[in-house]
Formats: C-alpha cells, sequence, structure tokens
C-alpha cells in the first residue's frame, strides 16, 4: 500500500495553513519519486498500486509561514 502522509503545517503568529500531502516510497506509483520508466507489467510486480487512508498530524508552528515572512 502506498505510505501516504498528509500533514497540515499551522503557523500560529499569521494564522495561515499550508495542506502538504505526499507519498516518498520510490516504490508507490503515486510517489513523486516513482521512476517514470518504471510502467506495465514490471510496475504491477514491484510497486504498490493502492493507496491506504493516510497518516495524518498537523504541527503547531510558533511563527509566520514562508508567505508571510517566516524562515
Amino acid at each position: 500500500m502506498c505510505y501516504l502522509r498528509q500533514v497540515c503545517y499551522v503557523y500560529e503568529r499569521c494564522g495561515h495553513v499550508y495542506p502538504m500531502v505526499k507519498c516518498d516510497n520510490p516504490r508507490c506509483k503515486f510517489s513523486p519519486m516513482h521512476a517514470k520508466n518504471c510502467q506495465g507489467v514490471a510496475c504491477k510486480q514491484t510497486c504498490k498500486q493502492y493507496r491506504q487512508h493516510p497518516q495524518q498530524y498537523s504541527p503547531q508552528i510558533a511563527g509566520f509561514c514562508p508567505g508571510c515572512g517566516g524562515d
């Protein structure tokens, strides 16, 4: 299964929220790390072909978001 992570960064100083959804497994067809040339039967035999429920968390960051001048 795809190890999808759903992260929602909450910046406390400005109140902005930045969601991020990603899978960083190169053996998952949904991942941006998955090789572009991995396709067809070979991909189905070696790579994850379906998603599971995402891992979810929301870190609270005591600062401004990047758009408001945070680091």
